[in-house]
């Protein structure tokens, strides 16, 4: 059965290459470009694991990681921040993220990542 990743980003030329790209190695992708209740999403869509960016719009990245992560339902899935931010490392440790992918990123290191975040 296919891994399920959801992507939580507000540019969609991002989306559809990071869809395009983990379509290629197998996964099944689910993207917003939003997020106003990061738990009903997880609830409907049931990812194995999430790629959260720090500027989505509505709740932002930092606040939606807190609540997912403060829910018993949902902390046990891996969440791995999806950003730019020259802080990213920081950011990913002070928000007990799983970890990060820096953009830009090389589709090895993007890979890589995501497949040790789920084990």
């Amino acid at each position: 059965m296919k891994k399920t990743i959801l992507i939580y980003d507000d540019d969609e030329d991002i989306l559809l290459l990071c869809k395009t790209i983990l379509t290629k190695y197998d996964f099944a992708v689910e993207t917003l470009s939003k997020c106003d209740n990061i738990i009903a999403d997880i609830e409907h869509l049931k990812p194995d694991l999430i790629l959260m960016d720090l500027w989505i719009p509505v709740l932002g990245g930092e606040k939606a990681i807190t609540l997912m992560k403060e829910n018993e339902q949902t902390k046990h899935i891996p969440i791995l921040i999806f950003s730019a931010n020259t802080g990213i490392k920081e950011i990913s440790k002070k928000l007990s993220a799983d970890g990060y992918v820096e953009k830009p990123f090389t589709i090895n290191t993007f890979i890589e990542t995501i497949n040790k975040s789920l084990g």
